[in-house]
């Protein structure tokens, strides 16, 4: 079924933009051009057009990415503080907001945490990346005004969604884990003040992506082997 679109309407009234009047345009295009918008105006984040949507990488922040049920057992470990956090659209990898030029330090954290050559999927996305923009959910809870409207049915399938999202009008930086002098000895290591240490947070993302991996493994065996009787 085609899904119903809205009428022309002119920006001139809310002070918007001109791309938030293309009502016309092809409803996928229109909506990237609408969240494209809003990350350039309303964060200052660098974009690259899709599709999908994707954010650079290496200028306002790094990424750090960890398998899906190693990142949810992080985010309960760390609690709510720290920066924006994402989930990818195939729902298989959270991918946390970290400071620019964190990604170039990882293989040596990793190293100097005694996890260097161990198979964790923790990775990183620095200078010359992208993340998929997440353009569902709380993202729209997060924008003053209203979201562009969806087509009958809902939110395309497989978009990239915020668990944490970013705040508009606020500087991320502050928010950012950052590596710092103190290392393990600090446990506020982000500019602000109220963000993990990357030492610290880049330990236990380690110690999380160490876990899921056992703890997938054993399902897959327990799944797997038929069972011995005595």
């Amino acid at each position: 079924m085609t899904p119903t679109v809205p009428p022309p309407r002119a920006p001139s009234d809310d002070g918007r933009g001109p791309r938030y009047a293309r009502y016309t345009e092809p409803y996928a295009q229109w909506c990237e051009e609408w969240y494209q918008e809003w990350y350039e105006d309303g964060l200052g984040w660098p974009t690259a057009s899709g599709p999908p949507l994707g954010l650079l990488t290496g200028v306002r922040f790094d990424v750090l990415e960890l398998p899906a049920d190693a990142g949810a057992a992080l985010l309960r470990r760390t609690g709510p503080t720290g920066g924006p956090v994402a989930l990818s659209g195939c729902g298989g990898l959270v991918r946390l907001l970290v400071a620019e030029g964190s990604a170039d330090e990882l293989p040596g954290l990793l190293d100097w945490l005694d996890w260097g050559g161990i198979a964790l999927g923790l990775t990183a996305l620095g200078a010359g990346g992208r993340m998929a923009a997440p353009v569902r959910n709380a993202v729209r809870d997060a924008v003053r005004s209203a979201a562009p409207p969806r087509p009958a049915g809902g939110a395309a399938q497989g978009a990239a969604v915020w668990l944490r999202p970013p705040e508009p009008g606020r500087e991320v930086e502050p928010t950012l884990p950052v590596l710092t002098l103190s290392g393990r000895g600090d446990g506020n290591g982000g500019r602000g003040g109220g963000a993990p240490d990357l030492v610290r947070l880049v330990d236990a993302a380690a110690t999380e992506c160490h876990r899921a991996r056992l703890l997938r493994g054993n399902t897959f065996r327990t799944n797997t082997q038929p069972l011995a009787f005595s």
